[in-house]
């Protein structure tokens, strides 16, 4: 097993090959064409992205990548392009998005599941990707350009030594962040010093989205809020478990397109009373309940619209416990059923 390494590359860099400038590139070996252009660009996009080796000691296990989306489709090219390769599955929840962030995502990465999510908010799409998630190992990541996927080895390489939670801090040696105003920096390291006296943890960064875990931590979750405390919601639930918890150097950057729905001040005071709520709930340590998983609807993996959602045919799912049928269908409670996708 080769060790775990990887090479940087700037983000957002230009490849020109064969004189065609490709500004957001395609995965290698789904481009269409057999001309001498195309192989080209392949060859070309091989060279340039990531080095993202799979970790020492991964074997089986399977990891998931949940990327919660709305109107993403300018960021998913470079998002994408710089997933490793060994990603058991990549699951986009997608907020009924009007641009064609679905269609760049099959386009992107042909495998990709696209869970329609039910209701509003990154807490309840985060909700229903964990849901719909298959793997061992679930990795929360953002749509924005804003977490590097090249660094999702270093995230694993921690579950795989014994931790049942890691987290990315943009505030250790080896973190840091190119979108941080004062304002945000100052309210992040309050929240993250109440919560540390709190919760008697010694955490550097609480509100950031880069994560992953292992599936057992689900139960412990128990995610059912709706806006930006969904990290806070975690991190309270995952520490009253009494889990093992590691933090990883995380470099956040700028979001590349669109318009971030982060409010200040407003996600701020529901981050602090997700924090008090969960100080004074019941611990949940040991075996939990059994975790009410919300519905969602997966879109069938033969659409093809490129914009919208009229004629699709979508899977109508829960998974409290997932289970595989003979044909390969996941059934979750109530079974699955075909419908049509409101028009």
């Amino acid at each position: 097993m080769r060790p775990m390494t990887r090479t940087k590359h700037r983000a957002g860099e230009t490849i020109v090959v064969d004189e065609t400038t490709l500004e957001y590139p395609r995965r290698p070996g789904y481009a269409s064409g057999d001309s001498a252009v195309w192989r080209g660009i392949v060859a070309g996009l091989e060279a340039s992205l990531p080095d993202v080796l799979e970790p020492t000691g991964l074997g089986s296990t399977r990891v998931s990548v949940v990327i919660p989306t709305l109107n993403e489709s300018a960021n998913l090219p470079h998002v994408m392009s710089r997933l490793p390769a060994w990603v058991h599955e990549v699951i986009i929840v997608d907020g009924h998005s009007t641009d064609d962030t679905v269609a760049m995502a099959r386009a992107l990465w042909p495998s990709v599941r696209v869970i329609l999510q039910d209701g509003k908010g990154k807490g309840n799409a985060l909700g229903c990707g964990f849901a719909a998630a298959n793997g061992d190992i679930i990795v929360m990541l953002d749509a924005d350009g804003s977490t590097d996927p090249a660094e999702i080895p270093e995230f694993v390489k921690p579950l795989l030594e014994g931790a049942d939670f890691v987290k990315g801090s943009r505030r250790v040696d080896g973190g840091g962040s190119t979108d941080f105003s004062a304002l945000r920096r100052r309210g992040n390291a309050v929240l993250t010093g109440l919560f540390n006296l709190a919760y008697r943890k010694q955490y550097t960064d609480l509100c950031y989205g880069y994560n992953a875990f292992w599936a057992h931590c689900l139960p412990h979750m128990r995610v059912d809020c709706s806006g930006f405390e969904v990290e806070t919601l975690i991190h309270a639930r995952i520490a009253r478990a009494g889990l093992e918890v590691a933090e990883v150097p995380s470099m956040e950057h700028e979001r590349l397109n669109g318009q971030s729905n982060l409010r200040t001040f407003r996600d701020g005071r529901r981050v602090l009373g997700t924090m008090v709520s969960g100080r004074f709930a019941r611990a949940r340590r040991g075996e939990p309940a059994e975790w009410d998983a919300p519905v969602f609807r997966e879109l069938a993996a033969e659409w093809e619209s490129p914009v919208g959602l009229r004629g699709a045919q979508v899977l109508e799912g829960a998974s409290t416990r997932r289970s595989t049928s003979s044909s390969g269908m996941r059934l979750g409670r109530g079974d699955w059923e075909s419908s049509g996708a409101a028009a």
